[in-house]
């Protein structure tokens, strides 16, 4: 053999075996771990963004410090009050004027003075009522104004406030020493009662006027999923008096007969005139209401990780994604808000927030055909639920606490109450595969930044998601799931919904959600156009016989509110945008395009004596010139009295001019639920979501995703397996590991107020 080919095929074997060598010494290593590679946002964070923050901890407690110096009313702790005591209810953050943000953002202007929003019971007085102040400066105040009068025109009566923890509380205590003793018999052998075996749900609203303060308590099995279990009792109470030894039972339902009280039923039991209707008594853990998992653990799901560690920055209430950034709070009452929303520095969002969400149910059972739930008043932000990695919000997220102070002096903090993520959706943003003329693939993932928290008011849960694309475009989404409420099955039950178990009616019910959408597009003025389509017939040029229906483009401005206020079931243009006043290289307006996707049942009648409280609901879309003196589309207090409500929504819209404007967008979408045997245990998220698109309409003079690092191109010419045309042929063939932290859960030690109103 010739000596040079001998060292060749030396060479060669003892490359093989070295191969071979790193094969065997590297299989079974674990990947490396993934390196951090922080992003470096195109709009740098510079701290004017705390400008819309939420209270810290300490700023809250100098809020309580210096009311209960400076008023001269003795002050309880409101997680102890009577109805009769003075309390401070809750303290929010009081939101700067927009002229005066602007001024500080954009102009050089002063920082606006940091401010709290306090609401107040004043239980102890001649004249009982409910008192906003505004107090500030924080971190140290020294002034507190009444700004009750100058938000709503006048005092707001006592019998309006949102009910307290503590006031489900007392009303428990009031069904333990006062109605259910009164019906020994009937509780023991019928409802088999022991002193904790029955959970209550609260009807709302309470009443059928003005004063009222009578509600409705359905009574279900305390067990895990109690909201399936009714027993067919339910009580209604009126709590109104101050004096709770002057509260009262009004009525009792049991069975589908009504009765005065719980002296009459338990007379009417004991002679056997009732038709009883025995409820098997389900095991703690709920039976088929239980959420224990039915199959053993197998192989773990898909996990979502970044090879490099996050592309997004989160610091303190700022978010920078790629081209986006914006602020993010928490409102106690109406819960998740976005502020100083940003595409390449250019503000296209004010303010984009949820004003209300909205339930309307019905039943043959009164506690369900009188509840039409507004979840401000219970707290949308105070019932945020703690997040749990890997379902709530990919295992890698980042979570942010949420500091709180409502219903008592302390400060509470919601672990994990928002989570920021970035999300491959696992399909093209846009794509194209040319097999015309030349051959070659472009395409771009469609990765987007989503911003969510989960809202639990009693049964139902929603999932507030704001989700930013690559292509400029924000979806703001709201998911519900939870448990579906039920009333007893009886009767003529099957007209309000499905059976779904033994004794348990799935009721038919509505859900309804508004946003706020502060668009400024190009600037604070704007005015409304629409654009959509129509068949116009013409004679075809090159052959005048014939005749040719084409779609054509129709334009139109919508100059008042009345022209842009459009009613739940009405026709909209399908093309509705904010436009600017100034111009892309083509010539057209700059404009940001609202594209609702919802499926709202039917609002409530007109002529009911409640509907003004929630006019909200009519629209699916209305635009009003923005006011400092409109800022939310309902209030708290309409939750108690829907018949004199404090807000009014559908005042808002006076047929005032809205051209060159600046002006807001009040967006409704919603779903109609009929309950149905798939909804047990659980309400799924597939198909109960619901929201709207905000789209740049030549905004751009091209789609600003181009310019995306994310994009990927290669043609018959360029090799697509070549890194320096195809990022994707450059994936390491080990890909890294994600360090994973250990997952915790302190969400249950958070819960300090029980859901309304508690075990019985």
């Amino acid at each position: 053999m010739h000596m040079k080919t001998a060292l060749i095929l030396l060479v060669l074997a003892f490359a093989t075996i070295f191969a071979l060598v790193c094969v065997l010494l590297t299989r079974g290593r674990a990947p490396g771990t993934c390196q951090h590679q922080p992003p470096e946002p195109e709009v740098p964070e510079d701290g004017r963004s705390l400008v819309f923050a939420d209270l810290t901890p300490e700023e809250l407690a100098q809020v309580v410090r210096y009311l209960r110096g400076s008023l001269g009313v003795p002050l309880v702790d409101a997680s102890r009050a009577k109805p009769s005591d003075n309390c401070i209810a809750s303290v929010d953050v009081q939101l700067p004027a927009k002229a005066e943000v602007l001024r500080f953002l954009d102009a050089g202007g002063d920082r606006p003075p940091r401010e709290a929003l306090a609401v107040l019971y004043f239980g102890d007085q001649a004249d009982p009522n409910v008192t906003e102040y505004v107090v500030g400066p924080l971190p140290v105040p020294t002034y507190h104004r009444d700004v009750t009068v100058q938000k709503y025109g006048g005092k707001v009566p006592y019998h309006r406030r949102p009910t307290l923890a503590v006031e489900y509380e007392q009303i428990a205590g009031f069904f333990k020493s006062r109605v259910f003793p009164a019906a020994p018999s009937f509780m023991r052998q019928v409802m088999e009662y022991d002193g904790t075996s029955l959970a209550a749900v609260t009807a709302a609203p309470r009443g059928f006027q003005s004063g009222d303060r009578a509600t409705w308590y359905i009574l279900f099995q305390n067990v895990s999923g109690f909201f399936l279990h009714p027993v067919g009792l339910e009580v209604l109470v009126d709590h109104g008096s101050l004096d709770m030894g002057q509260w009262a039972v009004s009525r009792v339902f049991y069975n589908g007969q009504y009765y005065r009280d719980m002296a009459q039923l338990e007379s009417a039991y004991v002679q056997g005139r009732i038709s009883v209707e025995k409820v098997r008594r389900v095991p703690p853990d709920g039976d088929f209401s239980s959420m224990r998992p039915r199959a053993p653990w197998a192989t773990t799901f898909p996990l979502q990780y970044e090879p490099q560690g996050p592309r997004y920055s989160l610091r303190k209430n700022h978010v920078a994604f790629q081209a986006w950034s914006f602020a993010f709070g928490m409102s106690v009452k109406t819960g998740l808000r976005l502020l100083d929303i940003r595409y390449k520095g250019e503000r296209v969002v004010y303010e984009l927030s949820v004003q209300e969400a909205l339930s309307v149910y019905g039943s043959n059972c009164p506690g369900g055909m009188s509840t039409r739930y507004m979840d401000g008043s219970f707290g949308i932000g105070r019932y945020s639920s703690p997040l749990v990695r890997g379902v709530d919000c990919p295992y890698l997220a980042s979570y942010v606490d949420v500091h709180y102070l409502a219903h008592s002096q302390e400060v509470r903090t919601i672990k994990n109450a928002l989570c920021v993520f970035e999300q491959n959706l696992g399909s093209p943003l846009r794509r194209h595969f040319s097999n015309l003329q030349s051959l070659y693939y472009g395409g771009l993932v469609n990765s987007a930044l989503v911003l969510r928290s989960v809202t639990t008011v009693g049964n139902y849960d929603y999932i507030w998601d704001f989700i930013f694309y690559q292509n400029g475009a924000i979806e703001a989404k709201v998911q519900a799931t939870g448990y579906t409420s039920s009333s007893f099955f009886h009767g003529d039950g099957l007209r309000y919904g499905n059976r779904v178990g033994e004794h348990t009616l799935g009721t038919i019910h509505t859900h309804s959600v508004n946003y706020k959408v502060d668009l400024d597009v190009g600037g604070v003025k704007n005015s409304l156009v629409a654009h959509d389509m129509a068949f116009e017939m013409a004679r075809a040029p090159w052959n005048p016989e014939q005749q040719i229906e084409r779609p054509r483009l129709t334009k139109r401005v919508l100059d008042t509110e009345d022209q842009a206020a459009f009613r739940l079931q009405s026709k909209i243009p399908r093309y509705i945008y904010f436009a600017a006043n100034s111009k892309n290289k083509w010539g057209h307006q700059r404009g940001y395009r609202i594209q609702i996707v919802s499926f709202a049942g039917d609002h409530v009648p007109e002529a009911s004596s409640m509907e003004r409280a929630i006019s909200w609901a009519r629209y699916k879309l209305a635009v009003t010139r923005r006011k400092e003196e409109e800022p939310t589309s309902t209030s708290v207090y309409n939750q108690n009295d829907p018949w004199t409500p404090t807000i009014v929504f559908a005042d808002f819209i006076d047929n005032e001019t809205i051209t060159n404007e600046d002006l807001v967008a009040w967006i409704s979408v919603g779903f109609l639920h009929v309950p149905h045997a798939e909804d047990i245990p659980n309400t799924v998220t597939v198909g109960n979501s619901v929201g709207f698109f905000l789209r740049p309409y030549n905004y751009f003079d091209e789609d600003p995703s181009v310019d995306s690092p994310d994009s990927i191109y290669f043609s018959s010419e360029r090799e697509a397996e070549a890194c320096e045309t195809n990022p994707l042929a450059c994936l390491p063939p080990a890909a890294c590991a994600p360090q994973l932290p250990p997952f915790r859960y302190g969400g249950f030690l958070n819960i300090s107020l029980p859901p309304p109103p508690g075990r019985l």
